[in-house]
């Protein structure tokens, strides 16, 4: 049986999974944060409805509403970028966990395609576990498609890349422009890499050392394809669904 969009089904319909178990999984996509020239706003929040579709595919799971606001404070420079403080992102996040906990969630496993959101959702769910004992699984797209990164051939990324756009090539392509996809590493092919971590920001400023990026782009979009992108989203699918089944393994067809 396939899962189904939580936004898509009247109360009665999602009561009644809830109390047969079937669990939830909640994606978290930024609606509006810039990837470049070439790439919409709304890249991350394509990713996460494709990814939790994915999973719909194959399993039977309640997907809820994306969760398009969050934490990404490193692309404030950018016209129409949203961005919550840390502490509102936690808040919201702690408020549909808990919803979902009180309406009969047995399982609840998040889908965060950001990277600056981990560690708020990391906060936001140990503070669930420390006061309800709820363990709510999260899958980080920074740590998905271990065997499809190898199609990756840019220098290096991070940021509205060869990675992502290829992703978007195949989740959709009328949200790509090639044509004004450039490669762009701002000055990080010349740092040493260190064991410290530094927080940083997108900007056009290039004197600002590994904040600069002159396209709001970190890698080489320029290298992205459908056929990379087709991989990578069937391996990271196959990946969060394994996963799930892991911690569900009565969900196996």
């Amino acid at each position: 049986m396939k899962g189904l969009w939580i936004e898509t089904l009247a109360w009665p319909v999602v009561g009644e999974k809830l109390k047969t178990g079937w669990p939830v999984i909640v994606p978290i996509g930024a609606r509006a944060k810039e990837h470049g020239h070439h790439l919409s706003m709304q890249t991350d929040y394509l990713m996460a409805r494709a990814l939790a579709d994915g999973v719909a595919a194959r399993l039977p799971v309640l997907v809820a509403p994306v969760v398009d606001f969050g934490y990404y404070p490193a692309f404030l420079r950018y016209p129409g970028s949203q961005h919550l403080k840390a502490s509102t992102f936690i808040a919201v996040l702690e408020d549909v966990f808990d919803g979902l906990l009180d309406q009969g969630a047995a399982t609840i496993a998040v889908i965060n395609t950001g990277v600056s959101t981990e560690g708020p959702v990391q906060i936001a769910v140990r503070n669930v576990f420390a006061r309800r004992g709820v363990q709510i699984a999260v899958a980080d797209i920074r740590r998905l498609g271990k065997a499809s990164n190898k199609l990756l051939t840019q220098k290096l990324g991070g940021h509205g890349d060869e990675h992502e756009t290829s992703l978007l090539l195949a989740i959709a392509p009328d949200s790509v422009d090639m044509s004004k996809a450039v490669s762009d590493y701002g000055h990080m092919l010349d740092e040493q890499e260190t064991v410290f971590y530094r927080p940083t920001e997108f900007t056009g400023d290039a004197s600002r050392g590994i904040n600069y990026s002159a396209t709001g782009v970190r890698g080489d979009p320029t290298l992205a394809t459908v056929e990379k992108g087709r991989a990578m989203l069937d391996d990271v699918v196959s990946e969060l669904t394994e996963g799930l089944l892991l911690l569900r393994p009565d969900l196996a067809p």
